[in-house]
């Protein structure tokens, strides 16, 4: 056979690449535990079926047709299997998946997986089905394709995650999320193996579950804007679906402004007399903040309250674990109430938290009966607290750190801990900030026991300042490398590589409906007034939205009803054309390369020009007129300093420090330059 036809077979077989791929190329996230990848790989064509035998929860059915329209949609091959319905349907199919038994949803399922691709054949082998729709999400990720064809690259892989809970908080009791708000994000979750879903209900700004035992919950306290009960078991079933498990949390004692209103006479608010307690007591919290209302931890009303709540709410949830929050509470309604005061010295309870306590243990039983493990804030922790019971972290993991020890504290005394601390991301931190955040401190001493105490963690998004609109670009794509530190634990921070396969990742969970990318664009359009958004855009790429809870000043700067559409709600964290200028200053002061220096100047000209278009654009959208002085302070910085490069211009240091200084404002539309760092380093080394 001469070289041609061998080259023909070659081809035709689809057994030859226009370039072998190597680990550093693959875009994985989580990074799995042990992967080796070999040379050539598996043609994708249409006759691409998935087969499934063993013994199977049917939750692996709708997640192996859904990878098989995600992959068809990815390559467009119209594949000739619609849906997977039945174990053992297609014997002779390409994918083969094997389950040794259904896998239950909680946090000691075992999840494991194993992936064998070769040119002819791909395996999945996993004890569970969980662990078969995590192996699914890795193979879409390792989708590769030359100019004419997909394929999946030969290789062996065999992961399992380090940490069990591995979670997402959404609070939707400050803004309300839709169902179909929740059902995108489940599924962007478990596109980057996250398995648990803490669904914040209730706060002082509302309450969200349908009651039909204490309707005046929802009539009182959620301005109509509430889960029913069925919509509740859907979202338990769609995130089952996933292989996620659901974790409610209901906020007692304090965080109690929606609750009181409905049922003010289990506040702690001390009534002076009959006539001040059928006073309007308690209303629904417009402002973000810590608030003064807290239940009665001495009135057995409360726990009769209570107990009808729980009683109706936990079996709308089948998961194990219920939250009870437990955070923040000040007890200044308790030091002001003097039959509450006399309570805790009648109990010889000496101070708030003995008081707290008290109350917490009373609610034990009532969640016990209904099989539930509690799950609090690291203030419910008291050495009576059953051993089972999970504290959540949120101050900090540290020993001798400022923020606190609780994580720490939890192991030591016996009890397992989740940890949220560096995890917040409403506060807007960026990527690296999360991504260099330990779950568990590498100075930290613990034994073996203390260790698997520390179950994993959770991102944490608090929604002061998110709507349906924006919410998905304040989780993701930070989120993403959230997850691969749950269930990775990487101890090799590359960042660079990282960012790489963050940008993939990313783009990818656009086919799973996240909007975090196309929903910037209807906010700019906004913004614009439906005229040329081309600068504004431009503007945003190299803004980020202020930081640390620095946006709503004190908590009132914005209501509950407050517009989210502006252009701090349209900027994001790790600003794309910031981080390009911020790391290309870096490399030209490491080497002072010419081309490096011209494209600093290339950006500088482009500022200029940007504000001039800004200015153009706000004659007739007074939204963007906020934006100019920031903008405006810019283009001065930037003329300045291509007076300088390209001219030679004598400066004066005070002067153009001074006008450096005025580019890191905090005043204007609620964000901040993120070129500032890089434009700081350049003019110190002209200095």
């Amino acid at each position: 056979m001469n070289l041609k036809i061998i080259l023909f077979v070659l081809l035709l077989n689809g057994t030859i690449f226009s370039q072998n791929k190597s680990i550093e190329q693959l875009n994985l996230i989580p990074w799995p535990q042990n992967i080796i990848l070999n040379e050539g790989g598996f043609i994708i064509n249409t006759d691409f079926k998935i087969n499934i035998s063993g013994h199977v929860n049917p939750r692996i059915f709708k997640a192996s047709t859904n990878f098989l329209r995600r992959l068809d949609g990815r390559t467009g091959l119209f594949f000739k299997q619609g849906y997977i319905t039945n174990v053992n349907e297609e014997p002779k199919a390409q994918l083969q998946i094997n389950c040794n038994r259904a896998g239950q949803i909680g946090l000691y399922e075992d999840e494991s997986y194993t992936i064998e691709i070769t040119s002819n054949k791909i395996n999945i082998t996993s004890i569970t089905d969980l662990g078969a729709i995590h192996a699914l999400e890795t193979l879409l990720q390792l989708l590769q394709n030359s100019n004419n064809q997909f394929y999946f690259p030969n290789s062996s892989i065999s992961d399992q995650p380090v940490f069990k809970w591995r979670g997402l908080m959404i609070d939707v009791a400050r803004h309300f999320q839709p169902v179909d708000v929740l059902k995108r994000n489940l599924d962007a979750m478990a596109a980057v193996k996250l398995n648990v879903f803490h669904w914040h209900l209730v706060d002082d700004q509302g309450w969200r579950i349908e009651l039909k035992g204490r309707n005046k919950l929802t009539q009182l306290a959620s301005d109509g804007l509430f889960y029913t009960q069925e919509q509740i078991k859907d979202v338990v079933k769609y995130a089952d679906e996933k292989g996620i498990l659901v974790v409610p949390e209901i906020d007692v004692p304090g965080h109690a402004s929606a609750i009181l209103t409905a049922y003010p006479e289990i506040g702690s608010k001390y009534k002076k007399s009959p006539k001040e307690q059928n006073n309007k007591t308690y209303s629904v919290e417009r402002n973000a903040g810590i608030f003064t209302p807290t239940l009665d931890p001495s009135n057995p009303e409360t726990y009769k309250v209570l107990k009808d709540i729980f009683d109706e709410v936990c079996p709308l949830f089948p998961g194990k674990y219920f939250h009870i929050g437990g955070d923040e509470n000040e007890g200044k309604d308790w030091d002001a109430n003097p039959v509450i005061q006399d309570f805790k010295k009648r109990n010889n309870l000496k101070s708030n938290h003995e008081l707290q306590s008290y109350f917490t243990l009373k609610l034990v039983p009532i969640l016990q009966k209904n099989d539930k493990i509690i799950v609090g804030w690291e203030e419910i922790m008291n050495e009576k607290m059953p051993k089972e019971t999970i504290i959540h972290s949120w101050k900090g993991a540290n020993e001798g750190s400022p923020a606190g020890k609780s994580l720490i504290d939890a192991v030591r005394n016996g009890y397992k801990t989740i940890l949220s601390n560096g995890f917040y991301i409403d506060l807007m931190q960026s990527i690296k900030d999360h991504y260099e955040s330990p779950i568990i401190p590498k100075d930290a001493t613990l034994s073996k026991l203390e260790r698997e105490n520390i179950l994993g963690g959770e991102a944490t998004m608090w929604s002061e300042l998110v709507s349906p609109l924006n919410i998905d670009s304040r989780i993701w794509p930070r989120t993403i490398v959230i997850a691969e530190l749950f269930w990775s634990n990487p101890n090799d921070l590359d960042f660079k590589k990282m960012y790489k396969r963050v940008a993939n990742v990313s783009n990818r969970l656009e086919e799973l409906g996240i909007t975090h990318i196309r929903n910037k664009e209807v906010i700019l359009r906004n913004i614009a007034n439906y005229t040329n958004y081309d600068a504004l855009e431009k503007f945003s790429k190299i803004c980020e939205p202020l930081k640390i809870y620095s946006r709503n000043k004190g908590g009132i700067e914005y209501q509950m009803y407050s517009p989210l559409t502006l252009f701090a709600d349209a900027c994001n964290v790790d600003a794309e054309e910031a981080l390009q200028f911020n790391l290309l200053v870096n490399e030209y002061l490491s080497n002072k390369c010419p081309d490096k220096l011209k494209e600093i100047t290339h950006f500088l000209n482009d500022w200029k020009k940007m504000h001039q278009e800004l200015l153009q654009s706000s004659e007739n959208a007074p939204l963007i007129k906020q934006l100019l002085p920031l903008s405006e302070r810019l283009n001065i910085l930037s003329n300045e300093l291509l007076e300088i490069i390209e001219n030679n211009k004598k400066y004066d240091n005070i002067v153009l420090n001074k006008m450096l200084n005025e580019c890191n404002s905090k005043e204007y539309a609620d964000v901040e330059l993120a070129v500032y760092p890089g434009l700081k380093k350049i003019i110190e080394s002209i200095n």
